[in-house]
């Protein structure tokens, strides 16, 4: 059985998530330790079944045992600890979907994990539910909010325009774009995201880099070619930002440490 596994939605449900993914220890007789996760622009809400899962944020220590948790956008890596017999199932959630619900204000939370009870979510998962029924009750509910909400609200539309954008683009520029004020921008993205703009595009453009230095041997990019590609200043100003978020520099980085996306 392999610990990690990723499996994907619909095709209107991808809108608002990006997928669901799995770590799976629960036939395991041992710990997993020192498995690393790395910021995607993304939130998590994570199922947890079995024993425990131990993470470790940049502002603290969270113990996991079995129940439904909500994971707000990380900033740096994540280290993970599992128990034996345990699972962890993970729907992976695009940085606006949040702002469907403007009940929720997320401005200052990042790097955080909070338990919630399942009736409070708008969609009804259980923690005994397997992939098949989740992804069922999944494919069900976001198919009909993208029926409902066909048109993109200002904080799906910053994040497209960040991700259509080929040159790395400024605030500034997106306010035009949108017709409104850049402060405005800022605090609707903040309140829904927990991130500034600025912060949101680093992330996607450091998960980036790090993909294509993990397959840089397959698309024949140095060091140089990817920070370049990714509009970093030089390759020192992206070992910079690298070391900013692992902790270490590309050359000592270890993709067996990570859990990291898998090529569809």
């Amino acid at each position: 059985m392999n610990l990690y596994s990723e499996h994907y939605v619909s095709q209107k449900t991808e809108r608002f998530v990006n997928k669901i993914w799995c770590l799976d220890n629960s036939i395991g007789e041992s710990q997993i330790e020192n498995k690393l996760v790395l910021p995607n622009g993304c939130f998590n809400l994570a199922i947890v079944s079995g024993n425990a899962i131990e993470v470790h944020t940049s502002k603290q220590k969270y113990e996991m045992n079995e129940g439904i948790y909500f994971c707000s956008q990380m900033t740096n890596k994540v280290l993970v600890n599992m128990q034996p017999k345990t699972k962890v199932t993970i729907i992976q959630l695009h940085a606006w979907t949040l702002s469907m619900f403007p009940t929720y204000d997320l401005s200052n939370f990042t790097d955080s994990i909070l338990k919630v009870d399942s009736a409070e979510l708008p969609f009804q998962i259980q923690i005994d539910f397997d992939i098949a029924t989740l992804l069922e009750k999944v494919n069900y509910y976001f198919e009909e909010l993208n029926n409902s909400k066909l048109n993109q609200n200002t904080i799906e539309k910053i994040c497209e325009i960040i991700r259509i954008q080929e040159e790395e683009i400024s605030v500034s520029e997106i306010a035009k774009k949108l017709n409104s004020s850049q402060r405005l921008l800022q605090i609707k993205f903040k309140a829904t995201t927990g991130l500034t703009i600025k912060k949101y595009i680093q992330i996607l453009k450091f998960r980036k880099s790090v993909d294509q230095m993990i397959n840089a041997d397959l698309e024949k990019m140095s060091l140089t070619d990817i920070a370049l590609y990714n509009k970093y200043f030089d390759q020192s100003h992206f070992i910079r930002k690298f070391k900013d978020v692992t902790k270490a520099s590309p050359k000592t980085f270890n993709p067996n440490s990570y859990f990291l996306s898998q090529k569809r």
